[in-house]
């Protein structure tokens, strides 16, 4: 085996969050200020994600006072503290790119029932 595929498996979480497109989810990051540490909240709608090992990530997506805020979280990331699913979204699409284009009620996905 590889020396980075080595490296990489160390750095890979042992229980990693199952985040689909579409899905509405809470991501809990570690934001540090100055010696400080604490835990802010991004909720929003996941419209894409990469894969690739320990570089795999995923986009969420939400709008705040009417502007669009888009973040891209590493999967892997000691960061990321944990990921909560809101609701499960039905769409058929690998990446949903076309939610920036729209406004109100049409940037809605619909919940999907298990």
């Amino acid at each position: 085996m590889d020396a980075l595929k080595l490296i990489a498996q160390d750095s890979l979480k042992a229980e990693v969050p199952v985040v689909e497109i579409g899905d509405t989810v809470k991501v809990h990051v570690k934001i540090k200020e100055g010696d400080r540490e604490r835990i802010q909240v991004f909720e929003g709608t996941v419209i894409a994600k990469r894969h690739g090992g320990v570089a795999e990530t995923f986009t969420v997506r939400r709008v705040a006072h009417g502007c669009g805020i888009e973040r891209v979280f590493p999967l892997h990331s000691p960061n990321v503290d944990k990921v909560e699913l809101v609701r499960h979204g039905k769409v058929r699409r690998s990446k949903l790119y076309y939610l920036r284009d729209r406004v109100g009620k049409a940037a809605k996905v619909k919940e999907q029932l298990r």
